[in-house]
This record gives structure tokens, sequence and C-alpha cells, in this order.
């Protein structure tokens, strides 16, 4: 099969991107690699893509040369009889430094209920969000400000302090304003349903503040 390393010396007039079936197949590859964290083989990828291995050694090569070290951020690597996408040797320093930050620990099922209160009536105070929860939502309000997600919003007529989220709120969770928040009706479940769809809200929102925040 062609070695993609033979092309690292590609000239520049040979990197202009590909059009046609052969293109497509180039694009699906990077594709590909960029969503696996180990290396793909050229059987796998052949698989996956419906092309042949001749085909996809081609894309394989035509990808190493647009990679060359010192054009990209990343390169493409040979490992452990496949192929993966790396970060550039250069970067390794501040990709050090990078990952060497604390990381932001997933909410807490006290803090999501919490927020999610906020959320869908705000402004509201503490007082109100324990009367729905049923336990006191100190901590988790004091976390939720602390990580930026929510913050005061004045006063209520009894003198409790009101929350609101943030703009970081909807950073996280990919919206571009509170309307487009779910409709709370839309939702009938059962116990069952409800304990599920709790978790995988969950996940979903811990997942997507890592990749923000992270």
């Amino acid at each position: 099969m062609s070695d993609p390393r033979v092309l690292s010396s590609a000239a520049p007039d040979e990197l202009e991107p590909r059009t046609g079936e052969q293109g497509a197949l180039e694009r699906e590859v990077e594709s590909l690699l960029f969503l696996m964290a180990g290396p793909l083989t050229v059987e796998e990828l052949a698989d996956a893509t419906e092309a042949s291995e001749q085909q996809v050694a081609a894309a394989l090569a035509a990808l190493a040369a647009s990679l060359a070290p010192g054009r990209r951020g990343v390169v493409l690597r040979e490992l452990a009889g496949g192929f993966l996408l790396a970060s550039a040797p250069e970067s390794e320093a501040a990709a050090l430094r990078l990952l060497a930050k604390p990381r932001t620990p997933p909410l807490s099922p006290a803090q999501a209920e919490t927020l999610a209160i906020v959320a869908y009536l705000q402004p509201v105070s503490r007082p109100e969000m324990a009367r729905i929860r049923g336990v006191s939502a100190d901590s988790a309000t004091a976390t939720l400000l602390e990580r930026g997600v929510i913050e005061e919003a004045g006063r209520s007529s009894f003198g409790a302090v009101l929350y609101r989220t943030t703009p970081l709120f909807l950073k996280l969770f990919g919206l571009r304003k509170l309307e487009e928040l779910p409709e709370v009706e839309e939702f009938d479940p059962t116990p069952g349903e409800a304990g599920e769809l709790r978790e995988r809200l969950l996940r979903a929102g811990e997942a997507r503040a890592e990749r923000v925040v992270g």
C-alpha cells in the first residue's frame, strides 16, 4: 500500500482542494480520523467509506501531504498499523500548558436541578428554589454563581435575592436565547421515563460543558 509519508514534501500547488470523487473521499477520510481517538487501519477506512483500499491509500497520501510538518497544526501519523491525526510537535509546549489547567467538574444532580429552575422561572429566589426542590438550594446556588452560569438579578418584594442565567449559560448549552429552551409542557413522562430523561440531559449538559469550558 502507498505510504502517505512519501508525499510530505509535495509542492504547494499540489495541495489545492481536490474535487470529484477522490476529493470527497479525502475529506471523508479526514473526518473519520478526526472522530476517532485511536488509529484507523486502511481496511477500516475502506469499509466505512465503501471505497477500495487503493483509493483510501491514495486519500491518506494526499492528506499526509496537506498536513506535512510545518504546514498545519495537526499531522497525519502512522501508529500501531493504522493512521490518526495528532497535534504538531511544535505545539507540544502550548498543549501542556492548556492541559495543565484544572478541569471544571461536571454539574451534580442538585446543581443541574437548581440551574433548570433558574432557567425556566427566572428571576427566581433561593427560597423558591428550595420549595420546588424540597431541599435547600444554598450550596447548589453558590456553586452555580461561582461558575458564572447564574447571577443576581435584584430582589423580590420580600427582600430575597433573585437569580437569572448568564450569557455563559446560553453558550454552554448551545442556545442563542432563552426562548430556545424546550417547552416544559412538551414533557409528560412516567416516573421511569423522567429518571432516564434526567440522566440523559445531565450527561449531555456535562459533555457540552466540558467541551466548551475545558
